[in-house]
């Protein structure tokens, strides 16, 4: 646990919270000093010369100032641990998903990366203030006592130290018990959130269609699995830290049964047994709380663990000295990819070349791999096997940011923050002018868009966009991208959102856009395509067809096949049926 915690916060947090934990400690121990030393003074007071008392008395009271003192030190240092903790985990976090591959963000990281950054935090944040000093009270006091004990009445003390390790065995059985099912209630919990948020996005569609009870059954299920995990977790660990509080309960009955067993046999004294009766008691209440707290403990290093999980993804690679394109000429040279290890291949072997001034429209069936190339050229993820190059350099070894400066891309799923048009445009230059967003929106046709909004520029887009419809949300995407002013434009599907008429206009300005640069458009749309200078026609990962748009229909393989099939469907309507 200490280990995982300070993997989780790093070398220049470490020194805090080891001091945190040994003082801590350090204040359990003296605890149990001061109840040890409640034996001799009691002893004393209850004997038959009460003058002896005095020294004992002196010695007790000042263990307690000292005690005093320490456990006020130590809930101040761990309320600032507790604050240290909080902050510099949610730095490492933040830290390190900026540094992490965009392909690591999957829809189903995004109910993991929220509990991790929330409950997780949370959880680690109260070890040092919440669950460790009860616990070292419940562990290192007993311990402390039971130690002391042998100076007294070592027959007393060897009964205490045999109950301990049955003690530590049912603790251990307990936290083990709550460890694995909460680990799996955080499974189901993740699943549940992301269910929750499909369904909420989906709404829309599901309203339109009139399936909203059809919808919610993968929630419905999702939510059903959390409810089932959260009672597996109760069922297991009610019994186990029953049991514990039981072996407790049976440790205190037997030093009670012992105790008296020598005083009725006059082997100690009645002044003795009464004091250390009371010792007795006292570090049983401590003991009492120690499967609670561990099983506390238990869920921190779980949470823990989930957060070391992502500290330890690997970072994406940057090259120690970063080597700028020479132009925008983009080439994959025997590229292959698989979004898992060992699984199947998205790209297997692909090559083309891209030139600039040039349109280059990237053309196949669904799940063909064109949105992966994208992703491979914007280093979402690193190739398996084969080079993807910028201007003649390797993308590895332009370095992130410099890549960034050099491609923008459009996707067809498009995310927009709770700010203003404007804003969510300027995102790409933050600097633009007025006349800067006016020249974009209507290359992207967004001029359009905002004559119809009484706020125009102003109008506030709502989280993700959902003031707008689709195709003002891709409008708006669009534009960004032609604000970055990049060399290489990447148009995944842009137009799929869109009305002939901002399709053509759109179509226009990717034309107008690769006199000066390299862009690709990954598109279905028999009129794009035709607008491109070169068409890669991918096919199970694989490229089966290149050429210019005419001379692949002319040579009415595989790509003429799938132009004449979209043709076909641009014709297809909604009709009704004779009957």
């Amino acid at each position: 646990m200490i280990r995982a915690f300070l993997s989780a916060m790093g070398p220049r947090h470490g020194g805090p919270i080891r001091a945190g934990i040994l003082l801590s400690t350090a204040v359990s121990a003296v605890q149990g000093l001061v109840f040890a030393l409640m034996v001799p003074a009691l002893a004393a007071l209850l004997g038959p010369d009460p003058a002896g008392a005095p020294p004992w008395t002196a010695l007790l009271l000042a263990a307690t100032a000292g005690y005093a003192v320490l456990r006020t030190a130590g809930l101040y240092l761990n309320f600032r641990v507790g604050g240290t903790i909080s902050r510099a985990l949610h730095h490492r976090i933040g830290d390190r998903l900026v540094r992490l591959p965009l392909g690591w963000f999957t829809g189903g990281r995004v109910g993991e990366l929220n509990r991790i950054a929330t409950d997780g935090v949370s959880r680690a944040t109260a070890v040092p203030v919440h669950v460790y000093p009860p616990l070292a009270d419940a562990v290192v006091t007993p311990v402390v006592a039971v130690l002391a004990l042998f100076w007294w009445d070592w027959r007393i003390a060897l009964a205490g130290a045999a109950c301990l390790p049955l003690l530590w065995l049912v603790f251990a059985r307990s936290n083990d018990a709550v460890g694995r099912n909460d680990a799996a209630r955080d499974a189901a919990v993740d699943e549940a959130s992301d269910r929750v948020l499909e369904y909420a996005r989906a709404q829309p569609v599901l309203r339109a269609f009139g399936r909203t009870e059809e919808g919610g059954r993968s929630l419905d299920a999702a939510l059903a699995a959390e409810h089932a995990a959260a009672r597996r977790l109760l069922l297991r660990a009610v019994p186990a830290l029953l049991g514990y509080s039981f072996a407790v309960r049976l440790m205190f009955g037997l030093l009670l049964a012992c105790t008296a067993y020598l005083a009725l046999g006059g082997a100690l004294g009645a002044p003795e047994a009464v004091a250390l009766l009371v010792l007795v008691a006292r570090f049983t209440h401590p003991l009492s709380a120690a499967a609670d707290q561990g099983a506390a403990l238990r869920m921190a290093a779980n949470q823990l663990s989930r957060i070391n999980a992502v500290l330890e993804e690997p970072a994406l690679p940057e090259p120690d000295a970063p080597v700028p394109p020479r132009d925008a000429t983009v080439e994959f040279d025997e590229v292959s990819f698989s979004y898992t290890p060992g699984g199947p291949r998205a790209l297997d072997r692909v090559s083309f070349r891209a030139d600039p001034g040039t349109l280059t429209a990237l053309v196949g069936p669904s799940g063909s791999g064109k949105t992966t190339v994208a992703k491979l050229l914007a280093r979402f993820h690193d190739a398996d096997a084969g080079r993807v190059r910028l201007g003649g350099v390797d993308v590895r070894d332009i370095g992130s940011e410099e890549l960034t400066r050099h491609v923008a891309i459009v996707f067809q799923d498009v995310y927009l923050f709770d700010a203003t048009i404007a804003d969510n445009v300027r995102l790409a230059r933050p600097g633009a002018g007025r006349e800067d967003l006016d020249r974009v929106a209507e290359k992207a046709g967004l001029d359009t868009v905002l004559a119809e909004l009484p706020d125009g520029w102003d109008t506030r887009v709502g989280e993700g966009g959902t003031a707008l419809s689709g195709g003002q949300k891709q409008r708006v995407s669009i534009a960004r991208a032609l604000l970055k002013d990049a060399p290489v434009v990447v148009l995944d599907e842009a137009s799929s959102a869109l009305d002939a008429e901002n399709e053509a206009r759109l179509t226009a300005t990717a034309v107008e856009l690769a006199r000066e640069r390299t862009v690709l458009v990954i598109a279905h749309r028999p009129a794009t395509v035709a607008a491109a200078d070169q068409v890669v026609f991918l096919e199970g990962g694989r490229v089966a067809e290149a050429g210019a748009p005419a001379e692949l229909l002319a040579r009415n393989g595989r790509h003429a096949a799938f132009v004449r099939a979209r043709e076909r469907a641009q014709g297809w309507r909604l009709a009704s049926s004779p009957a």
